[in-house]
């Protein structure tokens, strides 16, 4: 009898388990807000390692399994990983996206341009932003002596899906398979199925930075550094899991709602932060961070490489070089697989100050903390870096 109870107790959770929409997610930050969004009735699978590149990655099976299996697949978009169309199309032919860059009300910014960012304006794309019901937090969106020219509607974002993106962690180990994810009691699809999760590089270095576009105009892909824009993607979020579970929608509208409360007072505590170090010039390895800058006016003078994993020439060098000397900038930000003699060949006489940025939080653990913890390192990093 006890036995049979307690098969029938599993069975019936299993059977509540299952009216919750399996969701899949790209990256550890997106992860996060997911994460957020559905506490009380499941949590999402993580496609992306937070130590890979999401520019350029081979999905290993359990990977391949959770989209295979998804009803939902929440990712930035194109700009970030073009990879991730194909398996998109072929093993999760019937589960909705969730596209986070085509969303109404968030910011869009644009690559910038030269080794100093000769003349770069914000490059908003203006269509996306006046979001219903985020008035309040209007305030932070514009800074003044800043261009900011119109985009109408979203279908040009699919020009970039051949776009690589900055590699933002392509040097960093596999950090395998995450606890919970691999849901290996499902049958195997496709080809991904038919290979063990470590017999192949799953970051495929050699390829990460190819057919990368820096042209100015490109959009960049880091949007998730914009707490703003996180703050219109917990709604977007919620109504698309409500859409596919109602019985839910009440928590999952309740859940969205607390953790934009939570952002809006972790952002207003960064700009806090931060404000006092408007003005300060530095320099960083690439050009990732351009969102988080931009949303609390502390803006970079240069960008040592084009990406995170190319060593920059010695011309660029002398170049980034020549804006530490005549900016005075006071910090370098490096990244952790920056070579760090890197650093010396900047000086010019004088100490330049140093710390580590991390765009993607790998060695941050994935989940409902992740993403705030994220932006809290960053300002971190800016206030140790910056202060006087």
């Amino acid at each position: 009898m006890r036995r049979l109870l307690c098969t029938t107790l599993l069975f019936s959770a299993g059977l509540a388990h299952a009216e919750v929409p399996r969701v899949a997610t790209d990256i550890a930050p997106i992860h996060s807000l997911v994460s957020m969004v559905m506490q009380g009735a499941g949590s999402p699978d993580l496609i992306i390692p937070p130590g890979a590149s999401p520019h350029s990655y081979a999905m290993r099976p359990s990977e391949a399994r959770a989209v295979a299996k998804a009803d939902l697949v929440v990712w930035v978009g194109p700009s970030l990983a073009p990879w991730l169309e194909e398996p998109m199309s072929s093993l999760a032919q019937g589960a909705e996206r969730l596209t986070l860059q085509d969303v109404e009300g968030i910011r869009l910014l644009t690559n910038r341009s030269g080794v100093a960012f000769e003349a770069h304006d914000h490059g908003d794309h203006e269509g996306h932003e006046g979001h219903d019901g985020h008035d309040d937090h209007a305030e932070h969106d514009d800074h003044e002596g800043h261009d900011h020219s119109a985009h109408e509607g979203h279908g040009d974002h699919e020009d970039h899906k051949d776009h690589d993106g900055h590699d933002d962690h392509a040097g960093h180990d596999d950090h395998g398979d995450h606890e919970g994810h691999d849901h290996a009691d499902h049958d195997d699809h496709g080809d991904h199925a038919d290979h063990d999760d470590h017999d192949h590089d799953a970051h495929e270095e050699a390829d990460a930075h190819e057919g990368h576009n820096h042209a100015p105009g490109a959009l960049d892909p880091h949007i998730w550094l914009d707490p703003q824009n996180a703050i219109v993607w917990l709604d977007a979020i919620a109504a698309s899991l409500s859409a596919q579970d109602p019985e839910n929608a009440a928590l999952y509208a309740g859940n969205s709602a607390q953790a934009q409360a939570q952002l809006v007072d972790l952002q207003a505590d960064i700009q806090a932060e931060l404000t006092p170090l408007r003005g300060q010039k530095f320099v960083v390895f690439h050009d990732a961070y351009h969102y988080f800058e931009a949303r609390f006016d502390v803006e970079a003078s240069a960008a040592i490489s084009l990406s995170d994993g190319a060593a920059p020439s010695a011309a660029r060098l002398a170049e980034v070089r020549d804006v530490v000397k005549d900016t005075q900038a006071a910090c370098v930000f490096t990244e952790p697989q920056f070579n760090a003699g890197l650093v010396d060949a900047l000086q010019d006489g004088t100490a330049l100050k140093s710390a580590s940025l991390d765009p993607i939080g790998a060695a941050l653990e994935p989940g409902v903390d992740m993403y705030p913890a994220l932006l809290r390192d960053l300002a971190a990093a800016f206030s140790s870096c910056l202060a006087k």
